[in-house]
């Protein structure tokens, strides 16, 4: 069995935030591969089912962002699985938006839902880095995480979530790069032709004129024929 945990806040308050798509992802994970109801459990909301041949359980702790490592290390106890079971789905300042990066252990770069599972349950899990974009300044990070995603970002939001969804049992696989392949053919889809610029339709010449038949009159007639 695999645990797919996505990171955010609970309640409808926080349903919409940047810092939510973690919870995002593992929503339509959850819609598009049939997975069980969401049901109470490990101090979250889990939902089970296959992608793939694998077993997975998809877990959005409720503990709030700050303490995820409760939820999460609950769930791995368990079921008696190590750091290498569990892949973390969460927001990331610094990738541009829509962009998404696959990658095993490391530090947690200050995301305090990170700092809180890396104390629970050590650093040598996989992560699911979902960029969001910065907002410039340091001291704006906060209100910029916890604000609702702009109109405007809606159509990549769209697209990163759908090939979340189409990469999932490849990210199951331990695939990652054919997850990060599905990813990119939704958000960057190939030009049709290959890229290529459609060819000129040819130019039709126009029909050219008849010439005018030869004017055999003699002068006398030419006139007669002005004033008729």
């Amino acid at each position: 069995m695999q645990i797919f945990a996505g990171l955010g806040n609970p309640g409808p308050k926080y349903a919409r935030n940047r810092h939510n798509i973690g919870f995002m992802a593992l929503d339509r994970i959850a819609e598009d591969h049939g997975f069980g109801p969401w049901k109470a459990r490990f101090q979250g909301q889990v939902a089970e089912g296959r992608l793939g041949s694998a077993k997975v359980l998809l877990l959005k702790p409720e503990t709030y962002m700050n303490l995820s490592g409760q939820s999460v290390g609950e769930a791995l106890r368990f079921y008696k699985l190590g750091p290498d079971a569990l892949t973390v789905f969460h927001d990331e300042l610094d990738l541009a938006p829509g962009k998404c990066r696959v990658k095993q252990g490391g530090g947690h770069a200050g995301h305090n839902g990170l700092r809180s599972i890396h104390a629970h349950v050590g650093e040598a899990y996989g992560r699911v880095r979902l960029g969001i974009g910065h907002p410039g300044r340091k001291e704006a990070v906060a209100g910029y995480v916890l604000h609702d995603f702009a109109k405007a970002d809606e159509d990549w939001l769209d697209d990163l979530l759908r090939g979340i969804s189409d990469g999932a049992a490849a990210l199951a696989a331990g695939d990652a790069a054919g997850f990060q392949n599905a990813v990119a053919l939704r958000v960057n889809p190939p030009r049709s032709g290959g890229g290529k610029a459609a060819a000129p339709k040819p130019a039709v010449a126009p029909t050219p004129e008849p010439e005018p038949e030869p004017d055999t009159r003699n002068a006398l007639q030419r006139l007669a024929d002005r004033f008729k």
